[in-house]
């Protein structure tokens, strides 16, 4: 029996694209739980269910999007738009991967399987209509970096983690989501508007200013999480990680804006050392301020 499916049918389900779920360690580490191993247990699970529930939603996007795929310079190569993976194959995987990830998941927690719909249905909604309107377009896609971190929380029992992290989480997701139109924009030209009917609302300069609004955002907010979360301790230390966000949201936007680069932001996430550097000595600071430093 043939298998030459499986191949262009993993490349569909974007495995590359999974590190953006690991937003759902946030709670785990910031309410301080990453050695509460049951916990820690719960959100590998979760994580893994995610992954293969983002893979659906890419499958999805990759059916509902076929014709505008095929005129696209980058996306006519994936594997449905080039006919690498048969669309009734696509179609058979979707369904069946649905139960794998939403019979556990429910097993796991109510609440989680509940995120976890919510997130496919407003995926959907995304992708028949919601794709096609400016501004609202990019807070939605905001809204899945929420729904994971929202996705994490459900999973374990939260003590004391700070709103203000939401908060931060959906001004870096707009920067994120506002970052990727520009680069779409960038990149396409004078063609945007055949490609992508949002595009015909936007222009570079307006882009701009909403980058520069949301990545400020970003900034304050998270400064304001890390001297005023219930949590930290108490000589203010947290603030230390402050530099760390700020040079990750500049070089970004450098990367965006110099290197023209940001069309995938986890493309760039997992390319660019700088970028990966600044990441890992922030984690690192995270860690060892709230688990190896004195209250």
């Amino acid at each position: 029996m043939s298998i030459t499916w499986l191949k262009p049918l993993l490349k569909t389900m974007r495995p590359r694209q999974w590190v953006k779920n690991g937003l759902l360690f946030i709670p785990l580490i910031f309410d301080k739980q990453l050695t509460n191993w049951p916990a820690l247990a719960r959100i590998i699970v979760g994580f893994m269910l995610f992954c293969l529930l983002s893979s659906i939603i890419y499958i999805i996007n990759d059916l509902v999007d076929l014709e505008a795929d095929r005129n696209h310079p980058q996306k006519r190569q994936r594997p449905i738009p080039s006919g690498a993976l048969k669309v009734s194959t696509a179609r058979t995987a979707g369904i069946v991967l649905t139960l794998v990830v939403f019979i556990p998941a429910t097993l796991l927690s109510l609440k989680f399987a509940l995120i976890g719909l919510a997130y496919l249905v407003l995926n959907l909604v995304y992708s028949a209509w919601l794709k096609h309107a400016p501004i609202l377009d990019v807070m939605i896609l905001a809204s899945f970096y929420v729904l994971r971190v929202g996705a994490g929380v459900s999973l374990i029992v939260v003590h004391l983690f700070s709103p203000w992290l939401y908060v931060f989480t959906t001004f870096l997701a707009l920067y994120l989501g506002i970052g990727k139109r520009r680069a779409e924009l960038n990149l396409l030209a004078e063609e945007a508007n055949s490609h992508r009917k949002s595009l015909e609302g936007y222009t570079l300069p307006l882009l701009d200013q909403l980058i520069l609004i949301v990545c400020s955002s970003a900034i304050i907010t998270y400064s304001l999480y890390t001297f005023s979360a219930p949590n930290l301790p108490v000589n203010h230390t947290m603030m230390l990680t402050i530099p760390f966000v700020i040079y990750g949201i500049f070089r970004y936007l450098y990367l965006l804006q110099v290197k023209h680069y940001g069309g995938e932001p986890e493309e760039v996430l997992l390319t660019d050392r700088p970028l990966q550097a600044t990441i890992f000595l922030w984690i690192l600071a995270v860690v060892i301020i709230f688990y190896l430093s004195p209250v």
